[in-house]
């Protein structure tokens, strides 16, 4: 629409002529949104609100006298109010560039003004307490044109031929050197160890394929060894199997045989020798039995025999008195006491032979001897006075 501005979101619109601004600024400043002005009357500027930078390369003494040259960069911009707005527009609106030569030229002087109180040490090992301490030496004097620093950076210190801050960094970079050559070594060291640990890890594998290998083979060889042996050695289980047959029925024949011969010879031989054992013995129990009744028999005999001949015996004897002379001193009774004497005589001639029979049993002799012995001595007794007879 014609005569109508509207400012650009990084810019600040100056409207001159007409009514003041803001306090004594000689024109109104209009920021994020537009405005009516009317042509020929009224003119309009525009601010630049964006960000601006500066570089500074300054030779600076230190506070032991050496010379330093100290590179940085300043990022600053015109402040958002409309006070640093009026302030930066009254001072570069016809020549905006300005802005950074003379940021650039305030910086520079408080850049001088700290590193001439500060050693290289603590330039070197603390920029960032110099960049701080620059930051708020200029703040006040960049609020005064209208601008605002948003940051400063140290860009490098360099000391030129003079070498102090080489010679400042030579124990450090001996230790740097020294670190990092033990570093080496350790890297070198842990290389060659993790390339001696890979070639006995590859020795062992091999070692270990080779091992299996060997075991691979000698399995080869063995199950080929034992499929060439199969033949034979099935040969030779078949014939020790038969072998084995054979002998098994040998010892079979030869324990049928045995029992053949046990049953055919031995059996017989003890039943004919158990049969002639017990025929000797009823043979013997036999004679035993006929020589005891033979005994018995001939005992009976005689004593019939000799009480058959008892009367003769007595007889004899009376006869014998027949031609006696007997001399009877008591009468009948005298008499009767020669009777009874002559038959108690043959009485005990009689138990006498019975009594050398059954020694003659004993002792083997006839009967017959110990009888006739019996009976001489019986006729050859006498009686005593006892019976009064007396006999010559």
């Amino acid at each position: 629409m014609f005569g109508y501005r509207v400012p650009a979101p990084d810019e600040a619109m100056l409207i001159s002529g007409g009514r003041r601004g803001h306090g004594d600024a000689p024109f109104r400043v209009v920021i994020g949104h537009g405005k009516f002005v009317l042509p020929v009357f009224r003119k309009t500027r525009f601010l630049t609100l964006a960000m601006c930078e500066s570089e500074v390369a300054e030779t600076c003494v230190t506070k032991q006298g050496i010379a330093l040259t100290v590179r940085a960069v300043i990022a600053f911009k015109v402040g958002n109010d409309t006070e640093s707005i009026v302030n930066a527009g009254q001072r570069f609106l016809s020549d905006q560039d300005q802005m950074s030569v003379l940021t650039g030229r305030i910086f520079a002087g408080h850049l001088r003004s700290i590193i001439g109180s500060m050693t290289v040490e603590e330039i070197v090992t603390e920029r960032q307490k110099l960049a701080t301490e620059v930051l708020e030496t200029s703040k006040t004097e960049m609020a005064k044109i209208g601008l605002i620093v948003d940051s400063l950076q140290i860009q490098s210190i360099d000391d030129g031929e003079t070498g102090y801050i080489e010679a400042m960094s030579a124990p450090h970079k001996a230790a740097i050197q020294r670190q990092a050559q033990i570093a080496q070594a350790r890297a070198t060291q842990a290389s060659a160890e993790a390339q001696q640990e890979a070639a006995r890890n590859q020795a062992e594998y091999s070692r270990q394929t080779a091992v299996v290998q060997a075991q691979y083979n000698a399995e080869v060889d063995r199950v080929q060894a034992q499929a060439a042996q199969a033949g034979p050695l099935a040969d030779a289980h078949a014939q020790q199997e038969v072998l084995a047959a054979r002998t098994e029925l040998a010892e079979r024949a030869a324990s049928l045989r045995q029992q053949e011969l046990v049953a055919e010879v031995v059996k017989p031989a003890e039943a004919e020798a158990e049969r002639i054992r017990l025929l000797a013995l009823a043979d013997a129990e036999r004679m035993k039995i006929q020589a005891a009744a033979a005994a018995s028999y001939d005992r009976v005999a005689l004593d019939r025999m000799l009480i058959d001949q008892l009367p003769q015996i007595v007889k004899e004897a009376s006869a014998g008195l027949s031609g006696a002379n007997v001399n009877v001193l008591n009468g009948a009774d005298g008499l009767g006491e020669i009777a009874a004497g002559l038959v108690g005589q043959g009485l005990t001639i009689l138990d006498s032979v019975r009594r050398n029979l059954g020694a003659s049993d004993a002792t083997g002799e006839p009967a017959g001897d110990a009888g006739s012995r019996k009976g001489a001595s019986a006729d050859s007794r006498r009686p005593g006075d006892d019976g009064r007879i007396g006999i010559e």
